[in-house]
């Protein structure tokens, strides 16, 4: 009897040691779930702040801006050139010349950054060649744009001799934006699941069939997204465009691809430069039709962009 006692002690002893321990271990998981939970509160908080701060600046900017724009919109604004006067300026040779550069741009830039972006992720061997090719292109897309100017005044105007119309201004426009479309193409081409790849050359199709007719209609969406956010970009530009010779008081229309031009930006750029109070307002308003310009295009690209998600 003594030894079943002892036994029974022990017994006793050992589960009250192991409550012990459990409750010691779930007040430690107690503590540090709620200790968790404040450091999200927290960090939800700032992001939260962060986020109503930023939104606030962004309402009250395009406030100021349609405060100080709107009554200076019409017809004759948008149908009038340039002008030393105000009442007479108007920004029609810049509606003109941005999206004859843009759309030059995108003419451009679209085949080539896909191309390549095919090019790197189905044809591509994996390797260091590889591995060097993507990380140059992924610095080449932080490098700021007027250096791209630098590069485009020394090899397209300098060397080769295009001058300093739309072409170049396109072509510059271009390089500018064309490490970021291939970016974006790859990582869209790379989310395509080999189930379908290898389902197309089960049919007995070609690489390049599977390519053009199954990868590619699956990534476009994404394609799509990358090409909308580097138009945009690009539209907004005015530092490599000043390098390249495109001028901020034009009173004419671009005539071909080595007319001069003049950019939204940079006809908005020359009117607050100026001190008079009623420049300052046409900013205002080509501001506004820098936005609605963009907000088109984008919209146009959102549109064929749902076409294709449709389609898949």
């Amino acid at each position: 009897m003594g030894k079943d006692s002892l036994v029974i002690a022990e017994e006793k002893f050992k589960n009250v040691e192991i409550k012990k321990e459990e409750n010691l271990f779930k007040k430690y998981c107690e503590n540090n779930i709620k200790k968790r939970k404040r450091i999200n509160l927290i960090v939800k908080t700032l992001l939260f702040v962060c986020t109503a701060f930023g939104v606030l600046m962004l309402i009250i900017l395009i406030g100021s801006v349609l405060k100080d724009g709107v009554k200076f919109l019409s017809i004759d604004f948008l149908t009038n050139s340039a002008s030393r006067i105000a009442s007479r300026a108007g920004v029609l040779p810049a509606i003109v010349g941005s999206l004859s550069v843009i759309v030059l741009t995108a003419l451009i830039v679209f085949p080539v950054g896909i191309g390549a972006a095919i090019y790197i992720e189905e044809y591509m061997k994996p390797g260091k060649l590889k591995e060097i090719v993507e990380l140059n292109i992924a610095n080449l897309a932080g490098v700021p744009a007027i250096v791209y100017g630098i590069v485009s005044l020394a090899v397209f105007v300098q060397f080769m001799h295009l001058g300093r119309g739309v072409l170049t201004g396109a072509l510059t426009l271009a390089i500018l934006i064309l490490p970021t479309i291939v970016i974006t193409s790859k990582e869209a081409l790379k989310n395509v699941p080999n189930s379908l790849r290898e389902g197309s050359y089960a049919l007995g199709v070609t690489k390049w069939q599977s390519i053009t007719g199954v990868v590619l209609p699956f990534a476009m969406p994404g394609i799509l997204t990358g090409t909308i956010l580097s138009i945009s970009r690009a539209l907004g530009e005015s530092s490599p465009l000043i390098m390249v010779g495109a001028a901020s008081y034009v009173t004419f229309l671009p005539e071909g691809l080595f007319s001069s031009y003049t950019t939204l930006p940079l006809q908005i750029y020359n009117w607050t430069s100026r001190p008079q109070p009623d420049f300052q307002n046409l900013a205002a308003s080509g501001i506004i039709v820098l936005l609605v310009v963009l907000l088109g295009m984008n919209a146009i690209a959102i549109i064929l962009r749902n076409k294709y998600e449709k389609k898949i």
